[in-house]
């Protein structure tokens, strides 16, 4: 699974008509590629709400999500697993089928929820306006999968 972690002032999602708005917190834009689990999921959805991004009084990064009492705004986004390394059209292989990827979704929100975090959410596969204010600006992203080689 990947994730697109952005630290916001605020953010929202609509699908039209005004879906979903959190305060301070994180927008999760969220990926899911072939061969994902449960599993990662769940260690995803940990590594989120515990991710330090927030600063303390000194300016560093020490508070995570559940210490600042933030919330987070979760959206399916599968053109993380766009790979455009061919041509100019990505190509989605990577991307999860739909009715898999709904289910890790679905897993993460609760995952993350379950840790303490008031969660909402965009609408699964739909054409979605999301609204983010960036703070910082702070962007992080996450990947479950193993590093081939290290950097």
């Amino acid at each position: 699974m990947r994730a697109v972690i952005q630290r916001v002032k605020r953010g929202g999602v609509s699908t039209g008509t005004v879906r979903n708005r959190i305060g301070p917190g994180l927008v999760v834009l969220l990926g899911v590629g072939t061969g994902d689990s449960e599993a990662d999921a769940v260690l995803l959805a940990e590594k989120t709400a515990n991710l330090r991004v927030f600063s303390n009084a000194g300016g560093k990064f020490d508070h995570s999500l559940l210490d600042v009492k933030g919330e987070a705004l979760v959206v399916s986004q599968f053109t993380l697993y766009g790979d455009a390394s061919k041509g100019r059209r990505p190509d989605f292989a990577a991307a999860a089928r739909p009715e898999e990827a709904v289910k890790l979704y679905e897993r993460f929100v609760k995952a993350l929820a379950d840790k303490g975090v008031p969660v909402k959410t965009g609408v699964f596969a739909a054409d979605m306006e999301v609204e983010i204010l960036n703070d910082g600006p702070v962007t992080i992203l996450l990947d479950t999968a193993p590093k081939s080689s290290p950097r």
